[in-house]
Protein backbone atom coordinates (compact mmCIF):
# COMPACT_ATOMS: atom_id res chain seq x y z
CA UNK A 1 0.00 0.00 0.00
CA UNK A 2 1.12 3.58 -0.60
CA UNK A 3 1.66 6.16 2.06
CA UNK A 4 -1.74 7.81 1.51
CA UNK A 5 -3.59 4.56 2.10
CA UNK A 6 -1.48 3.80 5.18
CA UNK A 7 -2.23 7.28 6.47
CA UNK A 8 -5.97 6.76 5.93
CA UNK A 9 -5.96 3.31 7.54
CA UNK A 10 -4.01 4.43 10.63
CA UNK A 11 -5.09 8.05 11.06
CA UNK A 12 -1.43 9.10 11.08
CA UNK A 13 -0.49 11.79 8.59
CA UNK A 14 2.02 11.10 5.83
CA UNK A 15 4.56 13.52 7.31
CA UNK A 16 4.67 11.48 10.52
CA UNK A 17 4.95 8.24 8.57
CA UNK A 18 7.94 9.63 6.67
CA UNK A 19 9.45 10.68 10.02
CA UNK A 20 9.02 7.14 11.37
CA UNK A 21 10.81 5.84 8.30
CA UNK A 22 13.63 8.38 8.71
CA UNK A 23 14.03 7.27 12.33
CA UNK A 24 14.34 3.64 11.24
CA UNK A 25 11.03 2.66 12.84
CA UNK A 26 9.46 1.60 9.54
CA UNK A 27 10.69 0.37 6.19
CA UNK A 28 9.12 1.20 2.87
CA UNK A 29 10.07 -0.27 -0.45
CA UNK A 30 10.26 2.06 -3.42
CA UNK A 31 8.31 1.40 -6.59
CA UNK A 32 9.97 2.17 -9.95
CA UNK A 33 8.28 5.59 -9.95
CA UNK A 34 9.69 6.35 -6.47
CA UNK A 35 6.49 5.94 -4.45
CA UNK A 36 6.76 4.40 -1.01
CA UNK A 37 5.18 0.96 -0.83
CA UNK A 38 4.35 -0.58 2.54
CA UNK A 39 3.54 -4.21 3.21
CA UNK A 40 0.45 -5.53 4.98
CA UNK A 41 2.12 -5.39 8.41
CA UNK A 42 2.67 -1.62 8.24
CA UNK A 43 -0.64 -0.64 9.92
CA UNK A 44 0.19 -2.83 12.92
CA UNK A 45 3.70 -1.35 13.06
CA UNK A 46 2.26 2.19 13.05
CA UNK A 47 -0.11 1.28 15.90
CA UNK A 48 2.80 -0.18 17.87
CA UNK A 49 4.80 3.01 17.35
CA UNK A 50 1.85 5.19 18.41
CA UNK A 51 1.30 3.15 21.59
CA UNK A 52 4.98 3.29 22.51
CA UNK A 53 5.12 7.04 21.82
CA UNK A 54 2.05 7.39 24.03
CA UNK A 55 3.99 5.67 26.80
CA UNK A 56 6.53 8.49 26.62
CA UNK A 57 9.25 6.57 24.83
CA UNK A 58 11.52 8.38 22.41
CA UNK A 59 11.92 7.26 18.81
CA UNK A 60 15.39 6.00 19.78
CA UNK A 61 13.87 3.90 22.59
CA UNK A 62 11.20 2.62 20.22
CA UNK A 63 13.73 1.67 17.56
CA UNK A 64 15.44 -0.46 20.20
CA UNK A 65 12.19 -2.06 21.48
CA UNK A 66 10.24 -2.45 18.25
CA UNK A 67 11.90 -5.61 16.91
CA UNK A 68 10.59 -7.43 20.01
CA UNK A 69 7.07 -5.96 19.92
CA UNK A 70 4.13 -8.25 19.29
CA UNK A 71 0.55 -7.21 18.54
CA UNK A 72 -1.01 -3.78 18.15
CA UNK A 73 -0.84 -2.73 21.80
CA UNK A 74 2.09 -4.08 21.82
CA UNK A 75 3.41 -6.64 24.29
CA UNK A 76 7.13 -6.80 24.93
CA UNK A 77 9.20 -9.67 26.31
CA UNK A 78 10.70 -9.22 29.76
CA UNK A 79 14.32 -9.48 28.67
CA UNK A 80 16.81 -7.55 30.83
CA UNK A 81 17.86 -5.09 28.10
CA UNK A 82 14.30 -4.05 27.29
CA UNK A 83 13.35 -3.73 30.95
CA UNK A 84 16.43 -1.61 31.59
CA UNK A 85 15.59 0.75 28.71
CA UNK A 86 11.99 1.11 29.86
CA UNK A 87 12.98 1.63 33.51
CA UNK A 88 15.44 4.35 32.46
CA UNK A 89 12.66 6.15 30.59
CA UNK A 90 10.30 5.71 33.56
CA UNK A 91 12.88 7.31 35.88
CA UNK A 92 13.25 10.25 33.48
CA UNK A 93 9.47 10.71 33.44
CA UNK A 94 9.34 10.55 37.25
CA UNK A 95 12.00 13.28 37.43
CA UNK A 96 10.02 15.46 35.00
CA UNK A 97 6.84 14.91 37.01
CA UNK A 98 8.64 15.89 40.22
CA UNK A 99 9.93 19.12 38.65
CA UNK A 100 6.50 19.97 37.25
CA UNK A 101 4.87 19.26 40.62
CA UNK A 102 7.32 21.62 42.34
CA UNK A 103 6.65 24.32 39.73
CA UNK A 104 2.90 23.86 40.10
CA UNK A 105 3.08 24.12 43.89
CA UNK A 106 5.21 27.28 43.71
CA UNK A 107 2.82 28.86 41.22
CA UNK A 108 -0.17 27.96 43.40
CA UNK A 109 1.52 29.73 46.35
CA UNK A 110 2.03 32.87 44.26
CA UNK A 111 -1.59 32.80 43.10
CA UNK A 112 -2.90 32.32 46.65
CA UNK A 113 -0.74 35.18 47.94
CA UNK A 114 -1.89 37.47 45.12
CA UNK A 115 -5.53 36.62 45.79
CA UNK A 116 -5.11 37.55 49.47
CA UNK A 117 -3.77 40.97 48.51
CA UNK A 118 -6.50 43.57 48.51
CA UNK A 119 -5.84 46.61 46.45
CA UNK A 120 -8.03 48.85 44.40
CA UNK A 121 -5.13 50.13 42.36
CA UNK A 122 -3.05 47.96 40.15
CA UNK A 123 0.10 48.80 38.27
CA UNK A 124 -0.38 48.82 34.53
CA UNK A 125 0.38 45.44 33.04
CA UNK A 126 1.44 45.77 29.46
CA UNK A 127 3.89 42.91 29.51
CA UNK A 128 7.20 42.38 31.25
CA UNK A 129 8.71 45.32 33.13
CA UNK A 130 10.97 47.59 31.15
CA UNK A 131 14.67 47.16 31.73
CA UNK A 132 16.41 50.31 32.79
CA UNK A 133 19.30 51.30 30.56
CA UNK A 134 22.25 53.28 31.83
CA UNK A 135 23.58 55.96 29.56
Amino acid sequence: MRIGELSTRTGVNAHQLRYYEAQGLMVANRSPNGYREYDDTAPIRVKQIRHLLGAGLSSEDIAYLLPCAEGETPTLPACPELLSAMRTRLHRLDDQIDRLTQSREALAVYIAAAERTTSDTYPPFDGPPAVATHA
